[in-house]
């Protein structure tokens, strides 16, 4: 009777797919699952260490290491292949019946995991409402965040966050930078970078000429960022930009500070010695 069942079951999650692909188009929302190799490539990550048996949370599976194309962001089956039905419908059997599937495998990728092996199974345990998942995981130590609400549009951006961290060691140094510095749009960690050799160009000029890239970027995050980030909590105005991040406003703010400081006393707004040079140093 499960079998039978599951031909219903199947037909059902594949007319949920098309919907989801349909709505995705109108919403932008992500419905596409991730593919591992592009985000072990965008974000430089080299390094693995097993980790063992685990219960997995099912809404935090966002990809496949092959199988990408055929489920969409819930892992429902946009494939309509016999085989590939036919695996759904056995698994399902399997599931309902308490014989129960075996463990899964995937990659871990700070919060966000990619299905090696198990992507079947991922389905049906959506499909039946479940929470987590056994599955046998394998880490990738990352630099940056990668949560489960991760897209393809957005690895361009990790891929920028993860070179700006290599480069400064930040998530080292300041490993809170790993969260604290989050960009919505392309180009702004390649300017922070400019604004790093600018703050270690000002170290130099106090008496400072040896300061190391880390070190400068360490001192800019204390002494420049920092500062500016509390100073735009304090006010609160990240409420009237949503889908903005404090970073976002942080680079708007040094971008327009010429406008600011005409319109709003931008001088008014407390920040650092060394906040305050830094600002006038890129007006100049």
């Amino acid at each position: 009777m499960a079998y039978i069942k599951s031909e219903a079951e199947f037909g059902s999650a594949r007319k949920r797919a098309f919907l989801e692909m349909i709505l995705g188009l109108f919403t932008g929302h992500n419905v596409h699952l991730l593919s591992f190799d592009e985000v072990a490539d965008k974000l430089r990550l080299t390094q693995s260490i097993y980790r063992g048996l685990h219960d997995v949370p099912l809404k935090n599976i966002v990809g496949s290491t092959g199988r990408y194309d055929d489920f969409t962001r819930q892992f429902l089956p946009r494939t309509s292949d016999k085989r590939d039905k036919e695996r759904w419908r056995n698994i399902y059997t399997l599931a309902v019946t308490g014989k129960g599937f075996p463990q899964i495998d995937v990659y871990k990728v700070d919060q966000a995991y990619f299905v090696k092996d198990g992507n079947h199974r991922v389905s049906v345990a959506r499909e039946l409402g479940w929470e987590t998942i056994q599955a046998y995981v394998t880490e990738l130590p990352t630099s940056i965040s990668l949560g489960p609400e991760a897209g393809r549009s957005d690895l361009l951006i990790k891929q920028e966050a993860a070179y700006f961290l290599d480069r400064t060691q930040l998530h080292k140094t300041r490993p809170e930078s790993k969260t604290s510095i989050e960009f919505t749009e392309l180009g702004w960690y390649q300017r922070l970078l400019k604004h790093i050799h600018l703050h270690r160009f000002l170290l130099g000029q106090a008496g400072m000429p040896d300061v190391s890239i880390e070190e400068a970027s360490a001192d800019w995050y204390d002494k420049v960022y920092m500062p500016i980030i509390e100073a735009v909590r304090q006010s609160e105005v990240i409420k009237h930009f949503p889908g903005r991040s404090e970073s976002d406003l942080y680079a708007w703010l040094v971008e327009n500070q010429t406008r600011l400081r005409q319109r709003h006393s931008f001088e008014e707004i407390a920040l650092s010695e060394s906040a305050r040079e830094f600002l006038e140093t890129v007006l100049k």
